[in-house]
């Protein structure tokens, strides 16, 4: 089988170490972007994962792209041409200190791009699963429309469809975001819903913004994933991350998935954080590789998570770990060991 993603990729920099972007005077460059880092992560776990997106012919552009390549991602649609790589600037927290985002983004590649640029018969020929999040609809009106061009084109050849809602509030309000993704899941086959997007993207009040208590609120989780099976039939799972987050470095995870009427939950892992980005991406690949292998929905959902919180043991935006590894981590206690 053979995975799309299609979104937004990003030049990364960092001041060094805990460092605020105020006071350094230089970056740590790096390359990712939530869709992409999905790529990425399937083709570690040795699966068919090719990526969709704009990149400006120069060789910031030619640094993403080769990211890419090095890790085994099929490259050959990506579109050319633009005026710039977007760029993201990334501040690492500590203790009470959150971690925090700037983004410079604006009239990138991508973002430039027009609807009537995507061939979706070309780019989806051989595709079996398409993977969007809702950061790319939030780029621009003239992308939020290709999307659902590629989402209708999914659904008349059968083609799955799976989505992380991943709201972001520095890119759009809840209002925009309901308005644009009302319009859009009535193709999603595969929902990743977690914290704050139930309310913002779909208007589900569902999680009360408290992250010292998410897992304490599972039940109206539960509640608010059947509410979204009930409003969008074509949906056929909806999975998400609950977290209790005491502290930059320190936090619980687990996950819940739905189908077919019944719910499957992970135990909690208690997690020493070095770096909280990318997770949702993780968990997201990690979902779709177990489905892609007809895993059961527990062991489904185990794998998800597992590679979710391996990957706030890495810096950058990518989840460098296989699917060894994954399985190591989902049982508890044999990961730790000294490996030789």
């Amino acid at each position: 089988m053979k995975v799309l993603t299609f979104g937004e990729m990003m030049l990364r920099l960092k001041p060094p170490a805990f460092s605020r972007i105020l006071q350094t005077d230089s970056f740590e460059a790096s390359y990712g972007g939530a869709e992409a880092n999905v790529a990425i992560s399937l083709s570690l776990f040795h699966d068919h994962a090719a990526y969709l997106t704009k990149l400006p012919e120069n060789p910031l552009g030619e640094a993403a792209l080769n990211t890419l390549r090095r890790f085994g991602v099929d490259t050959g649609r990506v579109l050319r041409g633009g005026p710039r790589l977007g760029t993201y600037y990334f501040e690492k927290g500590t203790s009470i200190r959150p971690t925090s985002v700037v983004y410079d983004r604006a009239g990138s590649s991508i973002a430039a791009a027009r609807r009537t640029e995507f061939d979706w018969p070309a780019l989806l020929d051989g595709i079996d699963v398409f993977y969007f999040s809702g950061i790319t609809p939030a780029i621009s009106d003239e992308l939020a429309a290709a999307l659902k061009d590629a989402l209708a084109y999914c659904r008349d050849h059968k083609i799955t469809v799976a989505a992380d809602l991943n709201y972001r509030g520095k890119m759009w309000t809840p209002q925009k975001a309901q308005s644009v993704m009302k319009e859009l899941m009535p193709f999603v086959n595969i929902c990743i819903a977690n914290d704050e997007d139930f309310e913002a993207t779909l208007g589900l009040p569902v999680f009360d913004g408290d992250m010292s208590r998410g897992i304490e609120q599972i039940e109206s989780f539960r509640g608010g994933m059947k509410k979204i099976m009930e409003l969008y039939p074509n949906c056929r799972m909806v999975a998400s991350v609950l977290r209790n987050i005491y502290s930059v470095e320190k936090s619980d995870w687990m996950a819940i998935l739905l189908e077919k009427g019944r719910f499957y939950e992970t135990p909690v892992s208690s997690i020493h954080v070095m770096e909280g980005v990318a997770a949702g991406d993780a968990f997201a690949a990690g979902l779709i590789h177990a489905l892609m292998h007809r895993m059961d929905p527990q062991e489904a959902i185990e794998f998800a998570i597992a590679a979710s919180v391996l990957k706030l043991t890495i810096g950058g935006d990518l989840n460098l770990v296989t699917e060894p590894e994954v399985r190591a981590a989902m049982h508890k206690g044999s990961s730790a060991r000294l490996n030789r």
